[in-house]
């Protein structure tokens, strides 16, 4: 084996040994245990040009005490890190959930999969959270009812549990209290709880939760509830029959997604679900007689709560059925034509303001933002990767004005066949923007391109209900 000498830089390293038997690729290997610079970057000058990883010595002809000049630059010294691995374990409490990126899952305790992912969508919503946290620790309001008020203690506890860890927390003492304020959730067949409604659920907590939050001074946001998720409906009911016509306004948490054969969207349900016949009696004609009765939004939330109505009474069976038909809905959604006429001219700036910043975002100028706009669907206005113009969180609550565009956040859907079997779970949108399906004490992160999946035609996981987040502007 022949020795040669090595000049790289400054540096001669006199006595190299070269198994001309080996591709000249360990020879390379050997000058990186000299200098620190890798094969790939080094570049060795020999008869012919620069030595390739797989070339012939014999062709190249080295002789012995021949001089090789190399050239390239060494990786840096990897120093030792001053602390150790620290594992998310050891980490402080408030500092694991941040590491995982994400908060806790919930354990089911027998059949609470519609209570885990309701509790893992409103957990989601940082107003809410807020408001609890700075709920009266001791005693309650003398026109509460103790169970109200325990419900919402330990909807708060809960919650903190949550923000507090990335393993599974255990929800006994808030299913207790659910339980006692509401009986049908302790419902048993054969000695095991049965399953329950999902929105049932979430519909008697938005009801207590927005009883219990009530501040009992005016200038505090006295309806925090009803600001963070109440919907106010102006509505005209009127009899062809007699031609009576009267109006209604009503405050509800959440709009109906009606399913029939003429519905493939989200957009044509909410309509179909602001349309309905009622019969009662007619003082003009002395009998019953049927209304219909048209509704509109006068009034929008900062969240937007949909439900799909998908189960049904089937009287055949004497159970609840379930619609599979796939209905589809938008990541962003679009309800400016389902609002009154003076609720959409109060829209009409902030949504100006909110085309001009999207089309800038483009490079476009104000005109051709209002081209754009022209040729957009409504359902799909300029969407924000990061949710960036729905926050608003470092802006004052007056500053910032409803556009009527929001953003999904969250998603819980129902696997099976009946209300009264199957499975539930949450799908939520993390403040980082990336989404966790919450399948009780276990959660998974999920593309976003797949949450938009979820829109029925199968046993799969189906929507049920979601829940927008309103994008604010500044005016």
């Amino acid at each position: 084996m022949p020795t040669v000498s090595v000049k790289w830089q400054k540096e001669i390293f006199p006595a190299v040994e070269i198994d001309t038997s080996q591709p000249p690729l360990v020879f390379k290997c050997q000058l990186y245990d000299l200098t620190g610079v890798p094969p790939e970057r080094q570049k060795i000058m020999v008869k012919g040009g620069l030595l390739k990883d797989d070339a012939d010595w014999n062709a190249i002809g080295v002789k012995e005490g021949q001089r090789l000049m190399m050239m390239g630059t060494a990786d840096e010294v990897v120093k030792t890190p001053e602390k150790g691995p620290v594992f998310v374990e050891d980490l402080p409490e408030d500092e694991q959930v941040v590491a995982v990126g994400h908060s806790a899952g919930l354990y089911n305790l027998g059949n609470t999969c519609y209570m885990n992912s309701t509790l893992q969508c409103l957990h989601s919503v940082p107003e809410l959270k807020s408001a609890l946290s700075n709920y009266a620790h001791s005693g309650r309001r003398s026109d509460l009812d103790p169970t109200s008020h325990q419900l919402t203690v330990a909807t708060r506890d809960l919650f903190g549990e949550l923000d507090r860890n990335f393993k599974p927390v255990s929800p006994m003492q808030f299913w207790m209290v659910l339980r006692k304020k509401f009986p049908q959730f302790g419902q048993q067949q054969n000695g095991f709880f049965m399953q329950q409604d999902a929105e049932e659920c979430w519909t008697q907590l938005m009801y207590t939760l927005s009883q219990s939050l009530k501040s009992p001074d005016p200038g505090e946001n006295p309806e925090t509830v009803k600001r963070l998720f109440g919907i106010e409906l102006v509505s005209r009911v009127h009899c062809k029959e007699s031609s009576e016509e009267s109006p209604e306004t009503e405050s509800v948490y959440a709009l109906k997604c009606h399913i029939s054969q003429e519905v493939n969207h989200l957009h044509e349900g909410l309509k179909h679900g602001l349309k309905s016949e009622l019969e009662k009696v007619s003082p003009a004609l002395g009998r019953s007689a049927v209304y219909l009765k048209e509704s509109c939004i006068n009034d929008l939330p900062r969240y937007l709560t949909v439900q799909f109505v998908r189960f049904f009474w089937k009287r055949e069976s004497n159970q609840k059925a379930k619609i599979l038909r796939k209905v589809d809905y938008p990541l962003e959604l679009d309800v400016f034509d389902l609002c009154s006429e003076s609720l959409k001219s109060k829209l009409q700036t902030p949504r100006q303001i909110l085309r001009d910043e999207e089309g800038a975002k483009l490079g476009l100028k104000k005109n051709e933002s209002k081209d754009k706009e022209a040729q957009t669907p409504k359902t799909e206005v300029g969407a924000n990767e990061n949710g960036q113009s729905s926050t608003g969180a470092a802006l004052e609550e007056k500053e910032m004005h409803m556009t009527g565009i929001y953003d999904l956040v969250a998603v819980l859907t129902h696997k099976g066949r009946s209300a009264d079997s199957g499975h539930y779970v949450a799908w939520v949108k993390q403040e980082s923007g990336k989404w966790i399906e919450y399948d009780d004490e276990n959660p998974i992160p999920q593309r976003e391109e797949d949450i938009t999946k979820l829109s029925g035609g199968g046993d799969w996981h189906m929507a049920y209900i979601c829940m927008y987040k309103a994008r604010l502007v500044q005016v």
